[in-house]
């Protein structure tokens, strides 16, 4: 229990300082720019709220289809998992708690499997940002010649290939109480083809959610910024943001310092950028991890062997 109250606490500390004690926008400036813009209309707010619901029903769907892959799971339960994972992870590198999360409402036979198809979750939403990003931000730097320090990138991209070759090489030496990396690697081969495509079309459909909802802000705060513009920035801000590694409660704080770059080419100022991806935080993670604060401090951890 004291485990499950530390999460829990630890979790809603680290909201109230993002909220309260925010260095980049202060609580008063940013409740004024939601008065200001009719953020609280009650259409807004439903509008809002339909994003937010549709992006975390896609995403326990996609984890109900993915986890029934091992052991068959109702929506219920993937919602169960899905909110409580996302809860004590928001204090880990790149929310990496999520998935010992997920294991433990699992059998022990079961968790080596939920851990792998987890990772093909996360892959598949990752490609999706990576896919759109690209696109979005190659459209963005050739149409507004955004100057880029091409040797400081080739030095990124030699880095990145030496970690994640690193990576595969220790993953292969890898051999934890019989998990290898070839055993792994033959798991994910065991996934169906349709399971893959289920799964990868909830990723896409999640991305095209969250990131029409971040229009949509534009929009209601009066940003001057014609649809492909907006959604080649916004792609942008989400594709440099996925590849910095960060505690994902100090996500808003790196998506913010990234949007404000990319659209100070437009001329926004950053007080009304940092209220967007502040409204888009606390829509798409701190209201689903107070819920699934709940699930945390009821969660009793599936012992069976």
């Amino acid at each position: 229990m004291i485990i499950k109250l530390s999460i829990v606490i630890g979790c809603g500390y680290f909201i109230y300082t993002k909220l309260i004690e925010n260095e980049q926008l202060s609580f008063s400036d940013f409740y004024q720019k939601l008065i200001e813009n009719n953020v609280f209309s009650p259409k807004n707010i439903i509008i809002l709220l339909v994003f937010t619901i549709l992006n975390w029903f896609l995403e326990i769907l996609k984890w109900s289809k993915l986890a029934s892959f091992s052991l068959k799971t109702n929506l219920k339960s993937a919602a169960i998992q899905s909110l409580a994972s996302l809860t004590t992870s928001l204090i880990t590198p790149n929310r990496i708690g999520e998935y010992g999360a997920k294991a433990m409402y699992f059998n022990k036979k079961y968790r080596k499997q939920i851990l792998g198809v987890n990772l093909v979750g996360n892959f598949y939403q990752m490609l999706m940002t990576l896919i759109f990003g690209i696109i979005g931000f190659s459209f963005f730097v050739i149409k507004y010649n955004v100057e880029i320090d091409f040797f400081r990138i080739l030095r990124f991209l030699i880095l990145g290939v030496f970690i994640i070759s690193a990576f595969f090489y220790g993953a292969k030496k890898f051999n934890y109480k019989g998990f290898t990396f070839e055993k792994a690697r033959n798991f994910i081969k065991l996934i169906p083809k349709n399971l893959n495509i289920k799964v990868a079309s909830f990723s896409f459909l999640r991305y095209v959610i969250f990131s029409h909802q971040f229009y949509f802000l534009t929009l209601v705060f009066n940003l001057n910024i014609g649809y492909l513009y907006a959604i080649s920035a916004i792609t942008s801000v989400y594709f440099i943001a996925s590849i910095v590694p960060m505690l994902s409660l100090f996500d808003v704080v790196l998506k913010g310092s990234v949007a404000i770059w990319i659209f100070s080419i437009f001329k926004i100022e950053p007080i009304t950028i940092l209220s967007i991806t502040t409204i888009m935080w606390i829509l798409n993670f701190v209201l689903p991890a107070i819920i699934g604060s709940y699930f945390v401090l009821i969660f009793k951890p599936n012992l069976k062997s």
